[in-house]
């Protein structure tokens, strides 16, 4: 068992590299298995998501090559068709993404239901009415998903709520189908638009990605490319908020400022000075922060991954804030160990109140889930005194080399081994 050691109340300076995209990896990564060719991908992010999902690509039989920590070259030619098991897709959601990758290649999928992060029930029944609708017979039993199709036909489908991992899903399944596929109501997220851009390097035909209309006409067969994953915009906000919540001067570098402006929007308003470059943006604040009002929506709005980080900073704002949540039903699991801090937090449904206090006070906390793992980060940073971080697998799974980074920054941060509870027998940090 791992924890971090956080000494808190010091401000942060320096600069900080942002890596690949959590959420657009996880997709872009098994999604080459669909080109029965050698695909090399570049700025992977080298977290325990991305572990697993290469793990399940050996054990198709996928020839694996890393290069280097952050690139990789799958060979697709001798994957066979295989299920995928509860013990791995048990640990990470975007295991899902194998039922519409294997729907496209074999025509058939067996397929764990997905784990990861628990916040609220989150049904696939999106992905399977998409499924049906391309021609496949979808089936749950005992625990497994079955997906069987004669063939892939393309068709119209309307998504009735708008889902990132359904319209991922769909897109996967449909660029080897036959005929024209075309998906309303469509996710707009920048991952949404890179896995698209993957896709038609590999010889996909796909439009309208980052619109809510997508539009995929089938191909016979993909090849194989060499792709580069965007940088993650969830990471890059983690560290805006960090800056904004301890006070200081930090550069987040490699990132793509235009996905990150609805964040840049409310940390502005809550008192941080933004400046926007090419590929950086600078994060300052020397002032006290002032209360605002954030209500979490589907790409282009507030990202519902960045909730629980904007909630630490919040809660050191001067005034009362309202934090509201559209995505998920029960995000803020969170919120007991803030209050453990001495935060001011009120949480009704999916509103949270915040009446911001002077400071916050370091104790054990746990990370409930990743991004509020990270957020379990940036409440010890800012807080008075020592913070112990427990679970931090969690914040593994979607967060490189954060420990290293935060340091990097000025932050007094440790990974800490726990052999168990008669104390430390290694330090990492």
């Amino acid at each position: 068992m791992e924890n971090f050691i956080i000494q808190g109340g010091h401000e942060l300076f320096g600069e900080v590299n942002i890596s690949g995209a959590k959420n657009a990896a996880v997709a872009i990564i098994p999604a080459a298995v669909l080109a029965d060719d050698i695909v090399r991908i570049e700025n992977i992010p080298n977290i325990s998501d991305v572990s697993l999902i290469i793990q399940i690509l050996d054990r198709m039989g996928a020839g694996i090559k890393m290069i280097n920590k952050n690139t990789i070259e799958i060979d697709s030619r001798s994957v066979k068709y295989q299920s995928v098991p509860y013990d791995l897709a048990s640990h990470f959601r975007a295991s899902y993404y194998l039922i519409g990758i294997m729907l496209g290649r074999f025509k058939s999928a067996d397929v764990a239901l997905p784990g990861g992060c628990d916040f609220g029930v989150r049904p696939i029944d999106l992905h399977i009415k998409g499924f049906n609708m391309l021609g496949a017979d979808v089936n749950i039993v005992d625990g497994m998903v079955q997906a069987r199709a004669s063939k892939l036909i393309g068709t119209s489908i309307y998504m009735d709520q708008v889902s990132v991992g359904a319209t991922i899903n769909v897109m996967l399944a449909a660029v080897l189908a036959r005929g024209l596929t075309v998906i309303e109501n469509a996710a707009k997220e920048p991952h949404i638009v890179d896995l698209a851009n993957f896709l038609n390097s590999m010889g996909a035909d796909v439009r309208g990605a980052g619109t809510d209309v997508i539009k995929i006409r089938g191909v016979e067969k993909l090849h194989g490319c060499t792709y580069s994953i965007i940088p993650d915009q969830i990471e890059a906000g983690t560290y805006m908020a960090a800056a904004a919540a301890c006070g200081g001067d930090v550069l987040v570098k490699n990132v793509i400022p235009k996905h990150l402006e609805s964040i840049s929007a409310k940390l502005e308003e809550a008192g941080a000075e933004i400046i926007e470059y090419d590929d950086a943006v600078r994060v300052t604040r020397f002032k006290p922060l002032s209360k605002c009002n954030v209500k979490t929506m589907p790409h282009p709005g507030f990202p519902t991954d960045m909730q629980p980080q904007m909630c630490v900073v919040l809660s050191l704002a001067h005034g009362t804030s309202i934090l509201s949540e559209s995505v998920w039903d029960s995000r803020f699991q969170y919120v007991g160990q803030l209050l453990r801090m001495g935060a001011n937090i009120q949480v009704d449904g999916k509103t949270a109140v915040i009446e911001g206090v002077k400071e916050l006070t370091g104790v054990n906390v746990k990370a409930t889930d990743l991004r509020a793992g990270a957020a379990m980060i940036i409440a010890g940073l800012s807080a008075k005194g020592e913070t112990t971080v427990e679970d931090v697998q969690y914040i593994d799974r979607g967060y490189e080399d954060v420990v290293e980074k935060f340091s990097s920054l000025g932050a007094r941060i440790s990974r800490v081994t726990i052999k168990d509870e008669e104390g430390v027998i290694s330090d990492a940090g």
